[in-house]
């Protein structure tokens, strides 16, 4: 009789897999509630929720923390409407060099970060731009275009253009189509999209720190907490907390996405 149970060894190197991916993940979760405050013990000491409250009034994580919720929300919306446009541009359109532009399009999100930051940096002091919230969220933009297109220009190219002669055939203008036909299609991707672009904006690291200036985000206070820690376990509740700002938005786009085609982003 044929099992459908995967072999012994299959399952044991995918248990592998698995652990290699997310055990430093449960640590860090372990290591918030340790009553030990420089050391990494293990097993801890002991546990303890204090430093929930410790963090809660530290005066020095708020403004990070406002300010990563800020950028993230503006270079998720910017993303929004410059991805949507250029996915309806890519995906309706068609004239010579359009697969070169479409992978110019997604360039960004396979660059180095560094690579991205050192740009973006040289050219913020070419135009004497003085950094400011601003250049944080055009830096973050680069990447969260790409994560939109790649969600909206998927869907578009499963309405195909039957639907949007259909609609100009019953008479609805622009307006109309754009309202009643192509928004109600491409509002999961969208929304997917833009919670997918907040997420990776909200812990973005590298090229925050060339585009920042002296503001500082959370991932960067955080860097600097474990560059010279004070109470190290007040820094993996904010790691908590920046887990569950990127991993909620990421299993919302997933379960939105799953039933179609769409790529919902990824590789940054």
């Amino acid at each position: 009789m044929r099992s459908d149970r995967p072999p012994f060894l299959l399952s044991a190197g995918a248990a592998f897999g698995l652990l290699f991916l997310h055990l430093p993940i449960l640590l860090i979760f372990l290591y918030a509630f340790t009553t030990e405050e420089k050391s990494y013990q293990f097993p801890p000491p002991g546990l303890t929720t204090e430093w929930f409250a410790v963090a809660w009034n530290r005066a020095d994580i708020w403004p990070p923390l406002w300010l990563s919720l800020k950028v993230a929300g503006m270079a998720a919306g910017l993303a929004l409407v410059l991805g949507t446009l250029c996915a309806a541009a890519m995906a309706r359109a068609r004239f010579f060099g359009r697969d070169a532009i479409s992978l110019l399009i997604v360039l960004p999100i396979a660059l180095p970060g560094i690579i991205t930051g050192m740009s973006l940096r040289a050219a913020f002091a070419m135009g004497d731009v003085p950094f400011s919230t601003w250049t944080i969220v055009l830096g973050h933009a680069t990447f969260c275009i790409v994560i939109v297109y790649n969600n909206a220009v998927a869907r578009f190219r499963r309405m195909g253009a039957s639907m949007l002669e259909a609609s100009a055939d019953l008479g609805a203008n622009a307006f109309q189509t754009f309202r009643h036909v192509i928004l109600p299609n491409l509002g999961s991707a969208l929304l997917a999209g833009g919670m997918l672009a907040f997420a990776l904006s909200f812990d973005e690291v590298i090229v925050t720190t060339f585009t920042a200036g002296q503001q500082k985000t959370l991932p960067i206070w955080m860097l600097d907490e474990l560059v010279r820690p004070r109470q190290r376990p007040v820094t993996n509740v904010v790691a908590i907390v920046v887990f569950a700002a990127t991993f909620l938005p990421i299993l919302g786009a997933y379960f939105l996405t799953r039933g179609g085609e769409e790529t919902a982003g990824g590789g940054k």
